[in-house]
């Protein structure tokens, strides 16, 4: 179920007036950002800085211990006197291993977490969901939330006196 509104201020108002009714698998869309519109409709930090920092730190231990296992139980061989494990050696790769798998677990993370790739969505479907781009602001709320009710839904919606309330076809 969707909501359009006409101005910045009122999508901003009717989402924290839905947040604090209850639902929480809401959305909302405008052809700008809207300060203080990701609050209102629930976002919070999410997990992604903690994947990304696990990711580095694999990486960087991978890369740590391959030069390690190649240098030392591999393939030792002594050069110019230095220790098998000499560690400051290993520095450049293991660095660039952490930078690698910091970004490559950033990139498949995002993915994962924004639930990607979705090539259509369904308020793609609704013909007027077009002005979204341009001047239009709208609020969604999805079935999957548990106090959605179609006819309960609805009346909420419309009593946040929005242009428009649409059904969101799957």
């Amino acid at each position: 179920m969707m909501a359009e509104f006409e101005n910045a201020d009122a999508v901003l108002e009717a989402s924290k007036k839905t947040y604090a009714a209850g639902y929480r698998r809401i959305d909302a869309f405008s052809p700008f950002p809207v300060h203080g519109l990701a609050e209102a409709v629930g976002y919070r930090k999410r997990i992604l800085p903690w994947i990304v920092l696990a990711g580095g730190v694999v990486g960087g231990l991978a890369g740590f211990f391959l030069q390690y296992w190649v240098s030392v139980i591999e393939l030792p061989l002594n050069v110019g006197g230095r220790p098998l494990n000499s560690w400051p050696s290993f520095i450049p790769v293991t660095f660039e291993c952490t930078i690698l798998g910091a970004a490559l677990s950033a990139v498949l993370g995002m993915l994962a977490l924004n639930g990607l790739p979705r090539p259509n969505h369904p308020v793609f479907n609704v013909p007027r969901f077009e002005r979204a781009t341009t001047n239009r602001f709208f609020l969604l709320i999805e079935s999957r939330d548990a106090q959605f009710d179609l006819a309960g839904t609805r009346t909420f919606l419309e009593s946040l006196e929005p242009s428009e309330v649409m059904d969101v076809e799957k």
